[in-house]
Formats: C-alpha cells, sequence, structure tokens
C-alpha cells in the first residue's frame, strides 16, 4: 500500500495522485553522467567488435557533429541552410514519407531548386523515404527511390527492408540511411542493416538512455544520429496505435498522425474551440489558449472527474545541455524534428544549434549559454522541454 503522496517515475518525473499531471525534476547534465557512469555489467552486447566487417568511416571524435534540420517546403530548406544546418531533410508530397500533411513537402521542381541552393553552399540534401509500403504499392516507393537517384541527392532515409533492397541493387552508390522507423537499437540489428544494405548511418529512436546511446558509439558499427530538439512520442517510432485505433488509418504506411481528412474544429459559445478526432472528442480550447496538433496522445480527457493530459503533456525533447557528452560518445550528427513546422522555428532553432555546436568546437568547457534555452522554449511544444529518456537511470 502507498504511503506516499507521490509516485516515484521512470525518466526522473514524480507522479502525483492528487494532480494525476507529471511534473519534470530532471537533473543537470553532470548529474545525468554521474548518474548513468555507475559501474554496470552489459546485459544484451551482441559481439566483442565489429571491426573485422569492413565498416565505414566513423567520424574522428574531434570532427564537428552534423546538424541534420527538417524543411517541409523550399523557403525552409532555405532557411535551414542559411541559418547553419549540416544538411537538410525532406520528403516527395505523397505517403512515401511520414510527414505527409496536405500543403507540406516538395515538387520535384521546388526540389531541384533546393537542392541546387544547398549544394552551392556545400551543405546536403536527405528525402526521407521512411514509411511502409503495402504489397500493392511497393512501386510507389520504388519509383521514390528512383525520383531521389535522379535529383543527385545525397542520401535517402529508409526503414522498410524491401526500399533498402531495391535501393541497394539500383543504386549502390546512392548513401543510404536508416531511419528512425526502423527501430533499430541493438548492435546486431545495426550490423545486419549496414552488412546487407551497406546503410551509412543510422538514426536512433527517442527512447534509448544516453548511456545505450554510447555503447552503441563504442562499436562502431555505422555512424549513429540521434534526436537533439522537437517533438516527443510516446509510442515507438511510426507505430502509433491510439491513432491507427481512432480512425482505421496507419501513420507508418499513409504517412501522417492524425489525417486531416478525420479532424475536424467545432467553434462553441463563448469562443471555445472543440477538435474531434473521427468524432472523438481530444481537446477544448479557450479563447486565448493556444491549439496545438490534434493527436490522441496529447489531448485533454475527463478522468475521475479532473479534465487533464492524461497520457502526454506537450512537451520538446532538448538535449542542449548533454551536447557535450554526445559528442564525447562519439554521436555522428544531432537531428533537429519538424518538418511541419514554420520558418520562425526552423531559423531559431538551427541557428541555436548551429552556435552551440561551434561553441562546444572553439571552447570544449564553456557552459550553456541561458539565452540559447530560452529561445529553444519559446519553440518548444507547451513551451516546455525535457530530457525524455537520456536521462533515465534503467536500461
Amino acid at each position: 500500500m502507498l504511503t506516499s503522496s507521490a509516485v516515484s517515475m521512470p525518466c526522473g518525473h514524480a507522479y502525483s495522485p492528487t494532480s494525476r499531471r507529471y511534473a519534470a525534476h530532471e537533473p543537470d547534465a553532470h548529474a545525468v553522467h554521474r548518474q548513468l557512469h555507475q559501474p554496470a555489467g552489459r546485459p544484451g552486447d551482441v559481439a566483442s567488435g565489429c571491426a573485422e566487417l569492413g565498416n565505414p568511416p566513423i567520424p574522428p571524435l574531434g570532427n564537428a557533429m552534423d546538424l541534420i534540420c527538417p524543411a517541409g517546403n523550399l523557403p525552409a530548406l532555405k532557411t535551414a541552410v542559411d541559418h547553419g544546418a549540416s544538411a537538410v531533410y525532406v520528403g516527395f508530397r505523397d505517403q512515401t514519407n511520414a510527414r505527409a500533411f496536405a500543403g507540406l513537402n516538395f515538387t520535384e521542381d521546388d526540389l531541384r531548386h533546393g537542392i541546387d541552393y544547398a549544394h552551392a553552399r556545400k551543405r546536403k540534401v536527405y528525402i526521407a523515404l521512411n514509411t511502409y509500403p503495402g504489397p500493392a504499392h511497393i512501386g510507389d516507393w520504388q519509383r521514390a527511390v528512383d525520383r531521389a537517384a535522379d535529383l543527385d541527392v545525397d542520401a535517402i532515409i529508409c526503414a522498410d527492408l524491401g526500399v533498402l533492397d531495391y535501393a541497394t541493387r539500383q543504386y549502390p552508390d546512392l548513401p543510404r540511411h536508416l531511419s528512425v522507423q526502423a527501430s533499430a537499437t541493438t548492435h546486431a540489428a545495426l550490423r545486419y542493416y549496414r552488412e546487407r544494405f551497406g546503410i551509412a548511418r543510422a538514426v536512433m529512436p527517442r527512447v534509448l538512455s544516453l548511456q545505450q546511446i554510447e555503447r552503441l558509439c563504442e562499436r562502431q558499427v555505422v555512424p549513429i544520429e540521434v534526436f537533439a530538439f522537437g517533438s516527443l512520442c510516446i509510442m515507438v517510432e511510426g507505430r502509433c496505435q491510439l491513432s491507427s485505433y481512432v480512425t482505421g488509418v496507419s501513420p507508418n504506411r499513409h504517412g501522417v498522425c492524425s489525417p486531416a481528412k478525420f479532424v475536424r474544429w467545432d467553434e462553441e459559445p463563448g469562443g471555445v474551440r472543440s477538435v474531434h478526432l473521427n468524432d472523438v472528442l481530444i481537446d477544448r480550447y479557450q479563447v486565448h489558449e493556444p491549439a496545438g496538433y490534434p493527436t490522441v496522445c496529447k489531448g485533454r480527457y475527463e478522468v475521475g472527474g479532473e479534465i487533464f493530459h492524461a497520457l502526454e503533456e506537450p512537451t520538446s525533447l532538448n538535449t542542449l545541455q548533454l551536447l557535450p557528452m554526445l559528442k564525447a560518445a562519439g554521436v555522428a550528427a544531432l537531428k533537429i524534428e519538424g518538418r511541419q513546422r514554420g520558418l520562425a522555428y526552423v531559423g531559431t532553432v538551427t541557428r541555436v544549434w548551429r552556435q552551440a555546436i561551434d561553441r562546444l568546437e572553439s571552447q570544449p568547457g564553456a557552459a550553456t549559454n541561458p539565452a540559447w534555452q530560452r529561445e529553444l522554449d519559446a519553440h518548444a511544444e507547451g513551451h516546455q522541454t525535457t530530457l525524455g529518456p537520456y536521462h533515465r537511470s534503467w536500461h
């Protein structure tokens, strides 16, 4: 029987049965480092080393980490490049990418323009082909690979084995990055993707602790890319059962969580706005209350006579204070989430992270600029941020 008014939860949060809300009590970066580096065994290690398998080159620790930034349209691509992105990731205007929102993404003409713009400034462009085709539609994904190769992109980001296999066979010289949607979290999985499909980089799911990231980097199977800032999800990457259950449409096949055709906004008396997803009430917003994107996980529901974020509060991942540790671990690239976000978000977040990476290179011991945190907070979901699973002690 519980005798305390608060129950300790994973990820450094406290759950109060009186408020039914998670309150972030996150340690600073040094406390995280001390906590995660206590002597411990390493269950689950698969192999003692992979150097003999012909690994792709791993960037030396002295090299700056790449900054990979989102772009949902041509102005956003230019903004990311102009504000310091090493590479920009984009998608076609179809279901081959996991941000298939109406009005978002690129026509081929815009993409050619964007690639030329980036290459002229010695920046790269990656195309996300990171959803899973059904049996009747594999040809659409194969044609998307063809289009990407024809556009001379710098890499494609894929998750599906069939899409990776097609790209490997047809375009062996086109770099292939393993998408976060593949949910590869072990040395064995990464080694398989490298040996079978020659992946040049792997993007890690946002469920790993800092220590788990360090272990993967130590093995040097492939260069590792991690998410540094942006939206979080309580589901396994790309497998939103909540959205699928409510709408009958898979985000990982149709390219979007909470598809727009299922979203309905209603004006109620007093200026209150309500939002439904396939006729399921997700939230109500008061007159001066900013509205969030209507996802089931971040809606507010009545439970036990109270209305609150019963599943997940809107918040963004922000690993700025972990930057020195991510570099020391050997992380090759930092990814910013948000292809659906606007120019102000892309410009500000890209600029702040570029400044932080550059300062880390020129002044390794310098403290994080408090102004950077304030700027990032202003663009975070719910205007609050978290270290997410990075700082958990269990793994």
